[in-house]
């Protein structure tokens, strides 16, 4: 990649690249880190940090001698490793002339619409300001059926959120491996992914370090879901001096994940990735067609049944009439509506309710199946 263009750069730093052996925090990891990213803002580009480490650096503060089990001694260790995270961000970050700016997400932040919006507007904000924030998980507040599950995850939504032009992610290897260079010497890296196999998913195993939660298995994953959005991932070593700007100009040791050609809007990455389904739809072949083939919106008339309990703007999910799934967006109806106007013309709901909203569905609210496949297969 060349350095041209200014970038908007997200980096996930994990839990082994800002501790130390003990399981605390070390300030000579992460003023390395924010070193690179201080190169990064000098040179123009925007950069937002999803770090972990919180729950790493809290648990020896409050006596424990290892990484917690409970939710909620973990969630206890977390409410002090917090403060102690930022408290070095921000300290390295003001040596460089730059501020750090604390954002706690779960994902009820993502699921909401509003929320969603709201997280996009302040970081979009921050950016502008020239600040770097600093993106952790909620885990003190956080609940199991709430989190991400790990930091990748988040980082990759974080940079489809923003319509990042490179996720770079930090980890303790070099990149994926066809096995594991710690176990297997004939292990080879793989330079570049232009689509995640099922073999690709198997190479990444299961190795994660002990104070993290995440290995190479959930890096995949997250790579999964930022290539779809549109936005390259690119796996490194956070022990190679420079790193950074080296992910930015191609010349780094690791994996680049190719992403799909264009990226795609806030509003369906939310549809697609983010959004609850509180209703169901049933449509008829014509209909099925017309979505799918001829890229129109979903009408009234081309509606079976209708199911669930939901209002406009709420996601819905679309099958054709054998109960197949044919995709989900944002309904422009009350389910109650939806049941008097189904199969009705557009002109007689016209008549009816003297509304310029006839569509169920509009095609720009529209996530379908085919759509995610193509983007699957880096066509889109």
């Amino acid at each position: 990649m060349s350095n041209n263009k200014k970038k908007l750069v997200v980096v996930k730093i994990g839990s082994s690249s800002v501790t130390d052996l003990k399981g605390g925090i070390s300030s000579h990891k992460i003023k390395k880190h924010v070193s690179e990213v201080a190169k990064l803002k000098d040179e123009g580009h925007g950069v937002i940090i999803v770090t972990s480490g919180s729950i790493a650096a809290g648990f020896q503060r409050l006596g424990y001698t290892e990484r917690p089990k409970t939710v909620a001694a973990k969630q206890a260790a977390a409410a002090v490793g917090q403060g102690l995270l930022m408290e070095e961000y921000t300290k390295h970050l003001l040596q460089f002339g730059y501020i750090g700016a604390q954002i706690l997400l779960t994902r009820s932040d993502f699921a909401d619409k509003r929320r969603y919006q709201n997280a996009y507007n302040a970081l979009e904000v921050l950016l502008k300001r020239d600040a770097v924030p600093i993106i952790n998980e909620n885990d003190t507040i956080s609940i199991e059926e709430l989190q991400f599950g790990d930091n990748d995850t988040l980082s990759a939504q974080v940079a489809g959120l923003v319509h990042a032009d490179l996720l770079i992610m930090l980890t303790d290897t070099d990149g994926l491996y066809t096995a594991d260079p710690r176990k297997d010497p004939n292990a080879k890296r793989i330079e570049l992914v232009e689509k995640i196999t099922p073999e690709i998913e198997e190479s990444a195993g299961s190795v994660g370090s002990s104070v993290g939660t995440g290995g190479m298995q959930s890096k995949i994953k997250a790579a999964k879901i930022a290539v779809m959005a549109g936005v390259p991932v690119f796996i490194c070593s956070s022990k190679e001096q420079g790193v950074l700007v080296k992910a930015l100009d191609g010349t780094a040791k690791g994996t680049y994940f190719k992403s799909c050609k264009t990226n795609l809007k806030t509003r369906l990455q939310w549809v697609a990735f983010h959004s609850g389904v509180k209703g169901t739809i049933y449509i008829d072949d014509g209909a099925v067609e017309a979505l799918e083939k001829r890229g129109k919106s979903l009408l009234p008339s081309g509606i079976i049944e209708v199911k669930g309990d939901f209002f406009a703007g709420d996601v819905v999910e679309v099958l054709d009439k054998d109960g197949n799934y044919i995709g989900k967006g944002i309904t422009n109806y009350d389910c109650e509506d939806l049941k008097v106007f189904k199969g009705m013309s557009s002109s007689d709901i016209y008549r009816l309710k003297s509304t310029g909203k006839v569509e169920a569905i509009h095609r720009d609210n529209w996530m379908g199946n085919l759509q995610l496949e193509k983007r699957r297969e880096l066509n889109a």
